[in-house]
Parts: structure tokens; C-alpha cells; sequence
């Protein structure tokens, strides 16, 4: 029975991942190399995130239950490095905007994907008791996966030196979304007390919203050139 669960979660983690690969067209490009040396910059950026922030950002010693909502969206900011780890990934592939948007997020994603949830789901997963926690696990890589597509189409429209003016400010906007969602799901978790699931639905509805409006500026702006 643990196996069988095991076995769910790792489907519903990872067959997305899978989907999304192959129905993009990438596996058509032979993209997989590209794909696997942007989960490569991901592992960098991370390390280079992790020792600032164990440098910079010491570890909260305020009262307990008190939200520390300056270091934390200060630490929100150090994100901003995936702007530019997703900007270099995309500059050194050639081709069109949709294969650059399609390799960065495919690789970004995937690598978090096994750096952050594989091992919790082969050790947790397997237990004697059930958890939901890892459904929830499985359910917030495909949120990701999402989020990562969105994020690197929003770098590619900035990037871009024709970019509309009237484009500049929502592509901004959307920017800074991507970047303190993270954030703006703690205080939202902190101040309305949401239970897991509620807060994965929080998460599903505004990263949904990110991406359907990444998705408009997109689409206008490939249709309009």
C-alpha cells in the first residue's frame, strides 16, 4: 500500500513534467542538453542565494509567532537573482521566443523538482501512515512548473528592446508578482491562519492568474510584430 502511494505521488509529481516536455515540441529540438544545462544555472543561482543569504540575512531571534515581514520580504528580494539566472539561460539558446521560454522553465522547474521534493517524497512517501502532505507536495511542483513558464515568459518581454511602451508597466508588475509570491503567500498564510490545502488553492489561483495574464502579453505581443 505505502508503495502504491509512493507510487501516485511520484506520478502526479513528475508525469506533468513529462507532458510538458514532450507536447511543447522540445523533445523535437533534441533540447534535453539544454534543458539539463539550465538545471544546471538553477543549482548555481541557488548556491549563490543560499551563501548571501547565510550571510547577510541571520536567523530570526524575535518573539515566537511574531512575523518578521522586513527580513522576510528582504529575502523575498534575494529572488531577483532567478530573474537573472532565467535571463542567462534564455540568451545563450538560439531560436524563437517560445523554445527559449519552454527550455529555461522546463530546466529551472525540473531541477527544483529534484532538488526540493525528491527526497522528501522517496523517504516520506514510503511510510507506514498516510499523509497527505505529500498529495499536497506533488500538487505545488505542477503549481511550479506553471509559475517558472510564467516567470520566464515575463523575462523574455522585458528583455526585449522592442518591447511596447504600454507593455512596460504590466510586464513590471508582473515581474514583481513573480518574485514576492513566495512572500506574499506567508503573509497571507500569517494573517488569515489558512490551512494547508486552502493555502495550496491560494497558491493555484494567483500563480493561474500570473500566468493567464503573462499568457495575454505574450500572445499580443508575438501577434503584433
Amino acid at each position: 500500500m505505502t508503495l502504491f502511494h509512493f507510487g501516485n505521488c511520484l506520478s502526479l509529481a513528475y508525469f506533468p513534467y513529462f507532458i510538458a516536455y514532450k507536447c511543447s515540441g522540445l523533445s523535437e529540438y533534441n533540447a534535453f542538453w539544454r534543458c539539463v544545462q539550465a538545471g544546471a544555472t538553477y543549482l548555481f543561482v541557488q548556491l549563490c542565494k543560499m551563501l548571501f543569504l547565510a550571510t547577510f540575512f541571520p536567523t530570526w531571534e524575535g518573539a515566537a509567532g511574531v512575523y518578521d515581514f522586513v527580513g522576510e520580504f528582504m529575502k523575498a528580494t534575494v529572488d531577483l537573482a532567478d530573474l537573472l539566472g532565467l535571463h542567462l539561460v534564455m540568451s545563450r539558446n538560439a531560436g524563437k521566443g517560445e523554445y527559449k521560454i519552454m527550455v529555461a522553465a522546463m530546466g529551472w522547474a525540473t531541477a527544483e523538482l529534484i532538488m526540493s521534493r525528491c527526497i522528501p517524497l522517496w523517504v516520506g512517501a514510503r511510510g507506514i501512515e498516510f499523509d497527505w502532505k505529500y498529495i499536497q507536495m506533488s500538487f505545488d511542483s505542477n503549481i511550479s512548473l506553471v509559475h517558472y513558464i510564467a516567470m520566464a515568459a515575463v523575462v523574455w518581454m522585458f528583455t526585449r528592446y522592442d518591447l511596447p511602451k504600454s507593455f512596460r508597466l504590466p510586464v513590471t508588475i508582473l515581474l514583481g508578482l513573480c518574485v514576492y509570491k513566495g512572500f506574499l503567500m506567508e503573509l497571507f498564510v500569517h494573517v488569515f491562519l489558512l490551512g494547508s490545502w486552502m493555502a495550496l488553492l491560494v497558491k493555484a489561483v494567483l500563480t493561474g492568474a500570473i500566468s493567464l495574464c503573462s499568457l495575454f502579453l505574450f500572445v499580443t505581443l508575438v501577434h503584433s510584430n
